[in-house]
């Protein structure tokens, strides 16, 4: 058996980008650098450039994300971006949504360990969350899926004028382009590339956002939003 990757000092970008919530970015390094990797969340190998292609590429996301808004963090596994954003960003009320058990428990004792009070941890696939949860303003994602698929799955999820914000790599602007098709029939009406993090992270982190108008997810998913929205209230009846 080969012998842990040593998680390397914090660079003193972390410190700026982190403030005063740095302490518990180290903490989360260390977890994800240890728990994370013996729960298979994370591979031994990604432990030395834990703070620079993790930590600090997520938490630059926060460049984009409006002041005080909803997030939901689709497809979260270990927390990237959702638990180095809500670090940068107190103002913001997160959901972290992922299917699978061990990563969930991964995430709430995260948010416990942490006393993220914004953060909330929801287990579920994204494509069956319409109507179980608030519509968002902002969606974000990262090494989820291509963009259509993750879009198919992310939209439905905004309220309306809302965006997601997917963190790619190098070809981000040739995937928007193959999936400008599947975008226009989810209701998505802007879409764009932009690099954050400059003088952070280098290369700097590419965002893919997509916007939508007044009807998520477009046409295919506006009768399962308004049985949603009847089924909601017919709860709240009882």
């Amino acid at each position: 058996m080969t012998e842990a990757a040593e998680l390397p000092q914090a660079p003193a970008e972390a410190r700026t980008v982190f403030g005063e919530f740095f302490p518990e970015a180290v903490r989360y390094a260390e977890l994800l650098a240890d728990a994370g990797v013996k729960r298979g969340l994370i591979g031994p190998r990604e432990v030395p450039r834990l703070w620079e292609r993790h930590l600090l590429n997520c938490a630059v996301l926060s460049e984009v994300v409006p002041q005080g808004v909803t997030v939901c963090d689709v497809g979260s596994g270990a927390g990237l971006p959702g638990i180095p954003l809500a670090l940068v960003r107190p103002d913001l009320k997160i959901t972290l949504l992922e299917p699978l058990l061990r990563r969930t428990n991964f995430l709430q004792e995260v948010v416990e360990l942490l006393g993220l009070d914004h953060v909330t941890v929801a287990r579920g696939r994204a494509e069956e969350m319409l109507g179980k949860l608030p519509a968002v303003h902002v969606v974000t994602a990262r090494a989820v899926a291509p963009l259509d698929r993750l879009a198919g799955w992310g939209v439905p999820l905004l309220r309306p004028y809302g965006e997601m914000l997917a963190l790619k790599g190098d070809t981000a602007q040739e995937e928007l382009d193959g999936a400008r098709a599947a975008l226009s029939k989810l209701g998505v009406v802007e879409t764009s590339v932009v690099h954050v993090g400059e003088g952070v992270v280098d290369p700097m982190s590419t965002v893919v956002r997509v916007e939508v108008g007044e009807s998520p997810g477009g046409v295919r998913f506006a009768a399962k939003r308004a049985k949603a929205a009847r089924a909601g209230r017919a709860r709240r009846r009882r």
